[in-house]
Order: C-alpha cells, then structure tokens, then sequence
C-alpha cells in the first residue's frame, strides 16, 4: 500500500478561540528574534516564546538568562545593539533566574570565562543536574544581592519557593524594570500544572510581591511582549477567580454517583479521578467563560490549572477535605 492507498487519517486539531491581538509583541526578523530597548542600554530579546534580558556597560554585556530557543541569536542581538552604539559586544556576566533548562540551556554557548551569577539553591541544582549546557553560577547569594556592573545597579532577590525552589527576582531600578520569570505570562494564561510550578502557594504569592517593587516594565522571560503593572494585577485576577470558583466547585460537586458507581466494584482510583475530574471542570468553566478573549489560551489551558490548583486547594490548605465523625 502507498501513502496514496493509505486509509489511516490523523485526528484533527482542536479549535481554540481567536487569540487577542493584544497578546502579541513586535514579529521576531529573518533570524528569528527581536531585539529592543527596555530603557537606556537594558534590552530585551525574544523568538516569541522565550524571553531574556541584556545590559550593555562599562564591563561589557552583562546577560539575564540564556533560553536555547533563542541559542546564538542571544549574541546576535547583543551585536546588534552594541554595533549600533559603539560598545562592547562581550557578555562578562551571565545572571540566572533558575536553574531550568528552558531559560538556561544556552549559557554554555558564553564560554568559560563569562561570570555567572545565580541564587546558592541555583548552583546547587544545576550541579545535581551536572548539565554541560548549565555551568553551575560561581557567584551566589541567598536571600538578596546587588551587583554594581560597569556603573549600573542589578538587585537580585529570593523570595522563597516558587515557580522552583530558586526562581528569583532581578530589580533594574535605574531602568524602572522588573525582570520575573515563569511566573505571569503577559497577555495568556499558565500552562499545565500553574506553570509548571513546583510550589503553587509560593508561585500564587509571587505576582503581589513584583508589586512591591517601583517598576514599569516587566520582563515575563515568555511570549512574544513586555508587561505592564496591569499586566499583573490583570493575571492576579484571573488566579483569585479560580480559587473562588475551585472553593464553590469544592463545596457543590457530590462526590457521592462517582464512589457509588466505582466504588461498587472496588475501584477507587477510579471513584477518585472522576470526582476530581468533575470539580476541576466546574472549577475551569465559569473562568473560561469570563477570560475567553481577554487572556489568550484561557480556553486552551485554564482546565487544567483549576485541576491543580484546586488540588493544591485541597492538599495545602485543606479546603474541601472534611474529617469523619
């Protein structure tokens, strides 16, 4: 039989709503990236999907994360900016925000001699990981640091667990610009499992802790655009409507028809997953309802984060769980 003859079809892809133009940023050039200025010489650059930042000082380029989707365009787009204002193009530092290897897996295009610089619990992973794409940083800190590079001021700090065990803030104050990654994604909504996120109540807690911080401009280290304050305040919402739509599912939907059904032929694993099952979706619906349009994926990815949100509900602060008489 040839592929001609071939009566094996593929499932077709599922249809999504219309993303807001309002998620998308300015289109990645023939290479593949945009590069642009935040303020002054801090700049950014995206693929538009993956974020990262770059300082261009006395001291040479000091660089904030190195995603391999954006791979040797990273220093492209420094030569870029530095040839158009006559500086130098060599990155001397190299600052993580996390060990992972999504935002870290190009720091070894950089060299040996590059400083790097990450949270103490980011060294320590990355040597577990002993990945040779992620140098392990030789420079640390634990809860905050400053860095006076080349005249200009970086504050970095460790709020506590997150997104991972060591995902920190970088502060540009002299640049009105806060750089916190894998936590709001600007414009869209979390992806599975609230981002992938090892701590939810850490990562829940982290978008009123950015503002804290006098910033204008938020480097989200995802997608294809900057954030704005709003941008936060906007995520902030849509996360506290899901855990009040996860507290009312909690407390409506019967677990009883599911236990009853599996349960009868001793299944509870099965009783189990179709409860959850159904209280994530009475979590998700209202959510995708009210978002549809106004953050993009909310009808793609919001089910499953009501699943593990609600679950972290659950298992973190008890709610929905009652003790037997």
């Amino acid at each position: 039989m040839n592929a001609t003859d071939s009566t094996t079809t593929e499932a077709p892809l599922p249809d999504y709503a219309p993303i807001p133009p309002s998620a998308f940023g300015p289109a990645p050039n023939e290479q593949g990236y945009y590069v642009g200025r935040v303020e002054r010489n801090l700049y950014w650059v995206t693929d538009g999907v993956y974020q990262a930042a770059f300082l261009t000082t006395q001291d040479g380029v000091v660089l904030f994360d190195a995603p391999p989707s954006i791979g040797h365009n990273l220093q492209r787009a420094i030569d870029e900016i530095a040839n158009a204002n006559g500086v130098s193009s060599k990155v001397t530092y190299l600052v993580h925000t996390h060990h992972h290897a999504d935002h870290a897996g190009a720091s070894s295009l950089f060299g040996k001699d590059v400083v790097r610089i990450g949270h103490e619990e980011t060294r320590r992973l990355l040597l577990r990981d002993d990945d040779p794409s992620r140098p392990a940083p030789e420079e640390t800190f634990s809860d905050r640091r400053t860095l006076e590079i080349g005249g200009e001021r970086i504050d970095l700090a460790w709020h506590g667990s997150n997104h991972t065990p060591d995902n920190s803030i970088i502060h540009f104050p002299d640049h009105d610009a806060l750089m916190m990654v894998d936590i709001v994604n600007v414009g869209w909504v979390p992806v599975y499992v609230v981002n992938l996120s090892d701590d939810i109540p850490g990562y829940l807690a982290m978008p009123a802790t950015a503002l804290t911080y006098p910033w204008k401009t938020l480097i989200s280290g995802h997608l294809g655009r900057l954030g704005t304050r709003d941008d936060v305040v906007v995520h902030q919402q849509y996360m506290a409507d899901l855990e009040a739509s996860a507290k009312t599912a909690l407390a409506t939907v019967d677990p009883t028809p599911y236990f009853q059904k599996y349960g009868a032929v001793g299944n509870m694993w099965g009783a189990v997953k179709a409860y959850l099952n159904a209280v994530g979706e009475a979590t998700a619906a209202p959510v995708v309802e009210k978002y549809t349009g106004v953050l993009a994926a909310a009808d793609v990815f919001t089910p499953d984060v009501a699943f593990w949100l609600m679950e972290s509900m659950r298992l973190n602060h008890g709610i929905g769980l009652q003790v037997h008489p």
